[in-house]
Parts: C-alpha cells; structure tokens; sequence
C-alpha cells in the first residue's frame, strides 16, 4: 500500500490526504479521494507538437480525443498508440470511477487485474516507468499508465485524471492529454465503454 499526503492551499489551508492501495495483482491503481469533484474546464499537459499523433476515443458517452505525447515519451506513448492500432481498446469498459479524481480503463478483465498478453510470447507485456518533470499531473484530462507496486508493471490500464492529483506526478507515467471531449470525460462512470478507440494522423489543436 502507498500512502499521499498533499496539502491544499485554499479556505483554512485544508490539508488533503489521499491514500492510493495497490492491488497486488498485475496493473490496477485504486484510488480514493475526500476532495469534492472538480468538473474539468480545459485540455491537460504540455502542449505537443502538431506532429503528435491523436487518438480518438468513441465511448458510451461520446467522442474524446486524446493527443499523445511520443516526443517526450515514446516508450510508453507508442505502447498505448501501439494497442491502439490493433484494436485492442475495442469493447473494452473503464473499471474505476473516483470522483474528482480519476476514471481509469483499458483492462481486458474488466476488474483490474488484467493485461495485455503478446500473442507471441504469451506472457503480460509490460513497459519500463518513464516519467519526466515536465509531464505533471495538473490538470483535468491528463492521461497516464496504470501500474501496479512494481514501477515497471504498467501494461494496458491507463487513467484519466478528473482533477489536478501533483501526489503522483514522477511516479506515473504521463504520456498524453485530452483535446477534445473533458466533458465527456466528466461523464464517464465505471461500467462505461470504449466503443471504438482508433488513431488520427496529427493533433488538430
């Protein structure tokens, strides 16, 4: 189990304590959060270059567009469009809904304890942590992997954040933002699904 605590600076400097448990098995991050839902107001994360390539994500709720960040993180960036390319999102539900926190999906279980197994080799893929100062949880509609206690055990599960979470900046990767649809984001809830996840040339905004 790891344990956050950040402090808040506002009305009274109310201090904030977030404790994130790590199920044991393979790449779930469980979150939870006494902070009231911040509905997100606009897109997330450094802005990448136009020749960043942009997912586009039809859920149960409607449409997102996420650009991804391959410039600043190829590794974990290309395993998502990677993924991404072989229709493996298709079908899949988000898992986990914390308010004002995080929506998080991609697990082909549908619990949390799933990932992405290489026809090839038979076993979980999985991919180094790769983190970098300037890629901050700060916002509404960052998009990161999610791992288990094992920096290194990221696989398919990712996250979307609903609100500004700096406790998990360096220990997650980021590796895009949402450009288009954080209301849609704002809706989704667990048991919401990923109709259909495919991959646009260049980033529009």
């Amino acid at each position: 189990m790891l344990t956050f605590n950040g402090r808040v600076n506002g009305f009274g400097k109310v201090v904030l304590s977030v404790v994130a448990a790590m199920l044991c098995l393979m790449t779930s991050i469980c979150f939870t959060s006494s902070a009231n839902a911040i509905e997100p107001k606009s897109a997330a994360g450094k802005k990448g270059k136009m020749t960043e390539p942009v997912v586009v994500m039809e859920t149960s709720k409607g449409t997102i567009k996420i650009q991804l960040f391959t410039n600043e993180v190829p590794t974990t960036a290309n395993n998502f469009q990677n993924l991404v390319s072989k229709g493996f999102y298709n079908g899949l539900t988000f898992h986990r809904y914390e308010p004002g926190f995080v929506i998080q999906g991609g697990d082909p279980k549908g619990d949390g304890t799933g990932g992405y197994i290489d026809p090839a080799t038979k076993q979980e893929h999985r991919i180094p942590l790769e983190v970098k100062p300037s890629l901050k949880h700060d916002q509404a509609g960052v998009v990161a992997m999610a791992r288990a206690n094992d920096p290194n055990s990221a696989s398919c599960q990712f996250y979307i954040t609903l609100a500004p979470a700096s406790f998990l900046d360096m220990n997650y990767a980021v590796f895009g933002k949402v450009i288009d649809g954080l209301q849609v984001v704002s809706q989704l809830r667990k048991g919401d699904k990923m109709t259909k996840v495919t991959l646009l040339e260049t980033a529009n905004k």
